[in-house]
């Protein structure tokens, strides 16, 4: 008795059988062997890293410091007598010469009558202050004015105890102030207290402040830098470009891989590190200027690492 089979089941049948044939063929010898198996072709990892260039140039350290401007030097003028203020020659801001009046005071009293005694200027300079008012009742004691002499500023610091071996005169000092954004003026150190404090432990530095123009003024608040070592044509390169691990120091450089030019690979440097200031390391030996250095990514590195830079830094200033 013959059977007829449905042409759609004939149809299905087939596929199924074909289904099997591939899949043996799959796994038979000709198949490219997966990662794992023996015979396969090794897989080489490639890791993202950011470069920058190392830089020979300058690098300085310094201690920051704040304190305001005041009057180089600064002097009271006195009356010889005590009595009552009847005229003032000057007012705040004046230019006065040495022995140029500034007040009157009369000394007389009820039922005597004195010549009124005139207060001189004792320096050449400013007039900044008026303590003494018309018809204001002053003793020898009270300052009838205070004057500044020459225009010279300086700024008076107070170091830290910790500090203080790194004090010298005529450090050179860079000094902002908030009244002009994004200028910076000039100073050296011109005193150094002989003693600390025992109280605050700090000592007493004063910093002669450059002041073309004479706009500064006294008083107002200043940041000083005062440059404690500077160092030129040293390499240097970002802080976070060396790692330190098991008491090594090193970096990654990027070089092309002598087995494949189409390639890069990473190289690990051990170097000696010097001085660190805001994120810039100087490197004192072990890394040659205009070396591409990894900065980012290189914790997984080891060296002879296939690596692809996705992105170069600009290299740091060469000041």
């Amino acid at each position: 008795m013959s059977v007829k089979i449905p042409a759609a089941a004939f149809f299905a049948a087939l596929v199924i059988v074909s289904a099997g044939f591939t899949g043996c063929d799959r796994f038979g010898g000709n198949a490219p062997a997966a990662p794992g198996i023996p015979g396969a072709a090794p897989e080489v990892q490639v890791y993202a890293v950011n470069t920058t260039t190392a830089v020979q140039g300058q690098i300085q350290d310094y201690l920051a410091l704040s304190g305001d401007l005041v009057a180089g030097s600064t002097v009271d003028a006195y009356s010889d007598v005590a009595g009552r203020v009847t005229r003032l020659y000057v007012a705040v801001g004046d230019q006065v010469r040495r022995g140029d009046p500034i007040a009157a005071v009369d000394p007389s009293k009820p039922g005597m009558s004195y010549i009124p005694g005139i207060t001189r200027a004792p320096i050449g300079g400013t007039i900044v202050a008026l303590p003494a008012q018309m018809g204001m009742t002053i003793s020898q004691a009270v300052p009838v004015a205070r004057l500044t002499g020459g225009g010279a500023l300086e700024i008076r610091l107070y170091v830290a105890e910790r500090f203080i071996s790194k004090m010298a005169l005529s450090l050179p000092c860079e000094i902002t102030l908030d009244a002009f954004p994004g200028e910076t003026f000039r100073g050296s150190i011109h005193e150094i207290s002989p003693v600390v404090d025992p109280a605050s432990r700090t000592m007493e530095v004063k910093v002669n402040v450059e002041n073309p123009g004479s706009r500064l003024k006294a008083g107002m608040f200043a940041k000083v830098r005062v440059i404690t070592e500077r160092k030129d044509q040293i390499v240097k390169i970002p802080s976070g470009a060396m790692i330190q691990r098991f008491g090594e120091d090193y970096v990654f450089t990027v070089e092309t891989d002598p087995a494949d030019p189409a390639f890069q690979v990473a190289r690990r440097k051990t170097v000696v590190p010097g001085i660190l200031v805001d994120g810039v390391l100087e490197v004192q030996s072990g890394l040659l200027p205009d070396e591409e250095v990894v900065v980012r990514g290189h914790t997984l590195l080891e060296d002879g690492s296939r690596v692809n830079v996705v992105d170069r830094a600009a290299p740091l200033s060469v000041n």
